[in-house]
């Protein structure tokens, strides 16, 4: 299987990625995954969630291009994007804390992914940065307006577009990165989480709905779509074909 689900204590659902080969890629499967953990995290007994990836390379670097090279046009890619835009906005809202852990790098999609949660950690020295504009595209699973949503304008902007993995501390620094940690992703999460879980799973539950309602009346779902919609439009462009066949060249 690509992924875990591992109950930690305190009511944390740990899901990790499990592609360590594939820099923890996103793929179908990933992506069932991340459903069910959702379903499975809104139990009583849970009171919050957690994501990384095996190894410590990558945290996650993104769609598997691998698998998704064959989708050539707009109508094919869509799809796939948009499946994917609905599982970070279902994170996003999600009615319970959730922090992404970042064991290694995260590019990409996996920033996209991080941002959807509520918090995110970052072991010493890893970097970290959305390089969709590398590849010829935008971001395509909503990441970008989640990220001018949660971020200011100029340094959300900016990571968009400069394109540039930036160091963990300086990522801390501009404040999307909660935590800079030194010891293993599982003890980490569980130390940042302690003092949320403590709680009843109603006061959780409580005061994320304040956020999730300014998200609402911000319409931020239907920038989401709009989002997908244009990337998918990129999609089948001269740039991202060129940039897909050469990445997987390289691999």
């Amino acid at each position: 299987m690509a992924y875990s689900i591992k109950q930690l204590n305190g009511g944390i659902l740990l899901f990790t990625i499990e592609r360590e080969e594939k820099r923890n890629a996103i793929n179908y499967e990933i992506m069932e995954g991340l459903t069910r953990l959702m379903d499975e995290a809104r139990g009583e007994a849970i009171k919050a969630i957690a994501l990384t990836g095996t190894g410590d390379r990558a945290f996650c670097s993104g769609g598997d291009l691998g698998e998704f090279h064959s989708l050539k046009t707009k109508e094919e890619a869509l799809p796939m994007l948009s499946r994917m835009a609905g599982i970070l906005h279902g994170l996003l809202t999600f009615p319970k804390p959730t922090v992404a852990v970042f064991n290694g790098t995260a590019v990409g999609g996996g920033c996209e992914l991080a941002a959807a949660c509520d918090f995110r950690i970052a072991k010493s020295g890893i970097k970290a940065g959305f390089i969709q504009g590398r590849q010829g595209i935008t971001t395509g699973w909503g990441g970008g307006s989640i990220l001018s949503e949660k971020f200011p304008g100029p340094f959300a902007m900016r990571l968009l577009m400069e394109a540039e993995p930036l160091p963990a501390e300086e990522l801390a620094e501009a404040g999307f990165i909660d935590k800079i940690f030194e010891n293993n992703p599982e003890e980490a999460a569980g130390e940042f989480l302690s003092k949320m879980v403590r709680h009843e799973t109603g006061v959780l539950v409580g005061y994320k709905r304040v956020w999730t309602a300014k998200w609402e009346a911000a319409k931020l779902w239907d920038r989401m779509k709009k989002e997908v919609d244009f990337c998918s439009g990129l999609w089948e462009s001269e740039a991202h074909n060129r940039q897909v066949a050469a990445f997987l060249k390289r691999g």
